[in-house]
């Protein structure tokens, strides 16, 4: 059993995959091809945004947000404590300080009424410059924008959406990736809409910004003259090929992926239900989430390690996402972004594991991953 299986993924698509890969490789425009601006207008259409600019990887998709934003040192950037490293890690490459926040211990996002008390904090203590709040859609799930946008419009704060694992979550008929005043999303193979190598995207409604960010993917270069510099940017640009295949992702994606995966989900959901004291997912009202992960809380008195152990005996893969707070990395080690008071997180990184999920997951495999937990926790209980 695969985790996350993109084998059976190529199978299905491989006919139409293989021909747009060909195609790519008669017309050698393997950089800026132009299944590059398709896909980037099909993008922008999904989504709702006015535009839609591709990048290199999720992690420059972020930066090139912060960048049209000269965001730099003395800037504080409120980010979630619970999440991958890359959305702490831009903002100090950025020279700025993360401020690393609690998170709700049911959706996984970052808490609002944490985020207040961080603004305020941050605010009355005066050291920083309050600037951006980078809201994460964890596992597919998106944040909780209503009452985050009522905070950053309050403070004054811009708001970069990273939709990295968020892609095709939607709040009421509104879709992840146009909830920021800047939003991202990655492209990496095992995200809800993956390449078959590296890729992002920056999506925004504004004028001003899609133009510097247009530039500063590729060397900050004039959009007229691509051979006057007018800026120092980076050289971020998502090649045609990886174009080629998310032109036939997104297709399937749209076209019944996305269901299944919801599907999938909810099978999971009501057949581990009526566990004591395991935690599963939880989808409000009006959400609807991607699952670019399906995680569990074991019981506090349950051993994380031998759970793995045991399911792996049986062929299941598992995952830990995330073993260690962003404020406990070592990277922050002696800055104020390891001073955080998040108790939420820290018991999450104990408790969580993520168990295989994507929409070609049958049923048969379903049952496997459930009988084998409900057997764990009988085994435990007797």
């Amino acid at each position: 059993m695969e985790f996350r299986d993109l084998k059976k993924q190529y199978k299905a698509l491989k006919s139409e995959m293989d021909a747009r890969i060909a195609t790519v490789i008669n017309s050698a425009n393997f950089i800026s091809g132009f299944e590059v601006e398709e896909l980037e207008q099909k993008l922008a259409a999904y989504v709702g945004v006015k535009y839609c600019i591709t990048c290199a990887n999720g992690t420059d998709a972020i930066t090139l947000a912060l960048m049209a934003w000269n965001i730099k040192k003395k800037d504080a950037v409120f980010v979630p404590n619970f999440t991958f490293f890359a959305s702490g890690e831009c903002p100090a490459y950025q020279g700025a300080t993360p401020i690393f926040v609690d998170v709700d211990r049911y959706t996984y996002n970052i808490s609002p009424e944490k985020l207040e008390e961080s603004i305020i904090q941050v605010k009355k203590e005066g050291k920083y410059n309050p600037k951006v709040v980078i809201a994460v859609d964890l596992f597919g799930l998106p944040a909780d924008y209503q009452k985050i946008k009522i905070i950053c419009e309050k403070y004054h704060l811009l708001l970069l959406e990273d939709g990295a694992q968020g892609f095709g979550g939607m709040i009421g008929e509104k879709k992840a990736c146009s909830f920021g005043d800047i939003s991202t999303t990655s492209f990496f193979p095992a995200k809800p809409l993956g390449c078959y190598g590296d890729g992002g995207a920056v999506f925004t409604n504004n004028d001003e910004w899609a133009d510097l960010i247009k530039s500063y993917r590729i060397h900050g270069q004039n959009k007229k003259d691509k051979y006057n510099n007018v800026r120092i940017g980076i050289n971020s640009r998502l090649d045609t090929i990886q174009a080629a295949v998310l032109l036939v992702k997104i297709e399937a994606f749209k076209n019944y992926e996305l269901n299944n995966i919801n599907q999938i989900a909810n099978m999971y959901t009501e057949r581990l239900s009526d566990i004591p004291d395991l935690v599963l997912p939880i989808i409000k009202n009006d959400f609807a989430s991607s699952w670019a992960q399906y995680t569990i809380q074991l019981p506090e008195e349950v051993e994380r390690a031998e759970v793995q152990a045991k399911l792996k005996e049986k062929e299941i893969p598992t995952m830990v996402y995330y073993k260690k707070p962003m404020h406990l990395q070592k990277a922050f080690v002696g800055t104020d972004s390891a001073i955080a008071n998040c108790p939420v997180t820290e018991s999450l990184c104990k408790k969580v594991l993520s168990i295989p999920i994507h929409p070609y997951l049958n049923e048969s495999e379903i049952v496997q991953v459930v009988e084998s937990i409900r057997e764990l926790f009988d085994l435990k209980n007797n």
